[in-house]
């Protein structure tokens, strides 16, 4: 990294910066193709070797299509272990990754970097945990370094939190290039929001309402100069009904652009955005099934009666004490009830969901990430795109509805490489849910290795807390009833209809 260090290239959009030294061929090149697929070349292989299966083949025949074979299994992997810049990606960047601690491309950054260097739209199909955010985020900066200018980029997100996390990872990427980037999300003051956006940042990530309410009524604001355009989570941003907004942000963009659409699920309403707003795409997908897993997660169930299933979420609590994890629940009552049954316990949990203001979401996220805190509670506010390291267990103390959020639930833990574990507590009420998402993902898993008797030991302590928690839960709405409070203290931002605003459509998800 010495060669860059003391030589920062300054992205200016008064002063044109030197173009980036690796040229790569096909850019801007106009190809009319429509949609297409990546195709590995074992599709080819099994067409050649199609007469084995006839028996027509004699033995040299057979000798040389296995080496053939052999020959191009060696060629596949040699293409699943190029480096950043055998892709293409010019040496101040690959550097960034390397400081970065990205050592080599995942299969996702592999298949979409070159297609997006040839300047092409990409749909990017990969399971949560894969690296999407470095994906499309190389070859923006990479094309910002060839032209820079104000406002180049735009990252649209569901969740704030996702977001900021975006937003940071394009700041650490773009750290040796002096790059400008403004994370704009709800539930925060708009006037330094507005400031941010005069000062003319390269990128910008932001959730879908306040970006639309910035640009209906921030004075000087305009995309009309937009290059690239990049829906994250795409299904996501779509089942929260951003569509309509995500409608009319594309009214304010140029059709001139580069549009990036990355998810970890397809659907008919994500197909329906693809042909609304992307040109020719390129589909890249490192997905075999609609629904997947890593191989590194270790899925295990406990199927409890439901008046046990407290007792059986502080058994697994012990089981994994003094590692880090994340406890789903579906409500936010039952997201505040656990942390403080947790805490009254003696472990180190804190609530994480849709009524806490901003300010406490991320300050318990960052509490977490610090481990300063071992157990993060939530509801379905975390379940998506958040890249928090080192999470050794996901459980499951109420099922998701569906296994697509049962898929980004999961996929919390045992991500960039890393194992991990998620455990099901599955009651009486939940066993149809729970044979739905073992259908989908095409599993049949475990039942958790548990003796009953040593599991009933913490049913004392465990209903004595429960009981203390019940009462305080009962106190926090009496308050809140009187002074028309949430359950983080702060006041619910509703219009006179009553109904959610705008910018706070990524606030209620849990």
């Amino acid at each position: 990294m010495s060669s860059v260090t003391g030589k920062r290239r300054k992205l200016s959009h008064d002063a044109k910066a030197p173009r980036a030294k690796t040229d790569v061929k096909g850019r801007g090149k106009p190809v009319a193709k429509p949609v297409e697929e990546d195709e590995d070349d074992s599709s080819d292989a099994n067409e050649e070797a199609s007469p084995l299966e006839s028996g027509t083949l004699q033995d040299e025949d057979v000798a040389e299509a296995e080496a053939d074979a052999d020959d191009a299994e060696e060629d596949d992997e040699e293409e699943l272990n190029k480096s950043f810049k055998e892709l293409g990606i010019v040496d101040s960047l690959c550097e960034a990754c390397e400081s970065l601690g990205y050592t080599n491309p995942t299969p996702i950054q592999q298949k979409s970097i070159p297609i997006a260097l040839q300047n092409r739209d990409v749909i990017g199909l990969a399971e949560t945990g894969s690296g999407k955010t470095a994906a499309f985020a190389l070859p923006i900066l990479q094309a910002l370094l060839d032209k820079p200018q104000p406002l180049f980029g735009l990252v649209i997100a569901p969740t704030r939190e996702l977001a900021a996390q975006i937003g940071q990872s394009f700041e650490a990427l773009g750290s040796l290039i002096s790059l400008r980037c403004a994370v704009i999300v709800g539930g925060l003051d708009m006037v330094p929001q507005s400031i941010a956006l005069s000062r003319k940042p390269h990128i910008i990530v932001a959730t879908p309402g306040r970006l639309l309410d910035h640009l209906e009524k921030t004075k000087g604001f305009s995309l009309r100069a937009l290059k690239y355009l990049v829906m994250d989570e795409a299904d996501r941003l779509l089942d929260m009904d951003f569509g309509p907004i995500i409608e009319k942000i594309l009214k304010f963009v140029p059709r001139d652009r580069r549009t990036f659409l990355f998810s970890a699920t397809m659907s008919s309403k994500v197909e329906s955005l693809q042909r609304a707003s992307l040109r020719d795409p390129v589909r890249v997908s490192v997905t075999t099934n609609k629904y997947q897993t890593v191989s590194t997660l270790k899925t295990h169930y406990m199927f409890v009666p439901h008046k046990h299933k407290d007792t059986y979420l502080i058994f697994l609590a012990h089981e994994f004490s003094g590692k880090s994890g994340i406890i789903f629940t579906r409500t936010v009552n039952e997201c505040q009830r656990l942390s403080i049954l947790l805490r009254n316990l003696g472990f180190g949990a804190i609530p994480l969901h849709g009524q806490l203001g901003q300010t406490a979401r991320l300050g318990a996220l960052n509490k977490f990430k610090a481990k300063s805190r071992d157990i993060l509670v939530a509801t379905d506010v975390a379940a998506r795109g958040l890249d928090i390291p080192s999470v050794d267990v996901v459980i499951n103390y109420d099922l998701p509805s569906d296994s697509k959020s049962y898929v980004h639930r999961v996929g919390r833990t045992a991500r960039a490489g890393r194992s991990g574990h998620a455990i099901s507590i599955v009651t009486q009420y939940d066993l149809e849910i729970w044979l739905r998402i073992e259908a989908a993902l095409g599993q049949k898993y475990n039942e958790y290795d548990s003796s009953k008797e040593e599991v009933m030991l913490f049913k004392p302590r465990v209903e004595e807390a429960a009981r203390e928690a019940r009462t305080e839960m009962k106190d926090i709405h009496e308050n809140r009833d009187k002074r028309g409070r949430g359950l983080q203290g702060g006041r619910f931002k509703k219009g006179s209809s009553g109904k959610r605003r705008r910018d706070d459509m990524d606030a209620e998800e849990g």
